[in-house]
């Protein structure tokens, strides 16, 4: 691999992840985002009180994230071989804490919606 394309990217992952897998996730994210901008535009503003409940559950998606990807490609912690692989780790739980954070604003506000808040 001398140059790294978006199309080497998909096939790595899809790779990882098995086709199916990795579209029905890439799926699931562009749901969950358009939900989410959905929300923003209909409300206008958002909710400190809905955002601090989001906040509180980023930890358990940055731990579900990391659980799943190594689920996925039969690895564990003890695998980590280098500074490059904790950079990963990292990222992937990272991106995990975001994604819970949304997921958790949006459902909150599509299916708890409260006068006031």
């Amino acid at each position: 691999m001398k140059e790294l394309t978006f199309e080497t990217l998909i096939a790595v992952f899809e790779e990882i992840f098995s086709p199916g897998l990795f579209w029905g996730m890439v799926a699931a994210a562009i749901v969950v985002t358009l939900a989410y901008l959905y929300v923003l535009i209909r409300d206008r503003s958002m909710s400190m009180r809905k955002f601090l409940l989001a906040q509180l559950a980023m930890p358990f998606g940055a731990v579900a994230a990391v659980v799943f990807v190594q689920s996925v490609t039969n690895s564990h912690l003890r695998d980590i071989g280098g500074p490059v692989d904790v950079i990963v780790l990292l990222g992937v739980a990272a991106m995990g804490a975001v994604g819970a954070a949304i997921l958790v604003y949006t459902a909150q506000s599509l299916f708890f919606r409260t006068k006031g808040a």
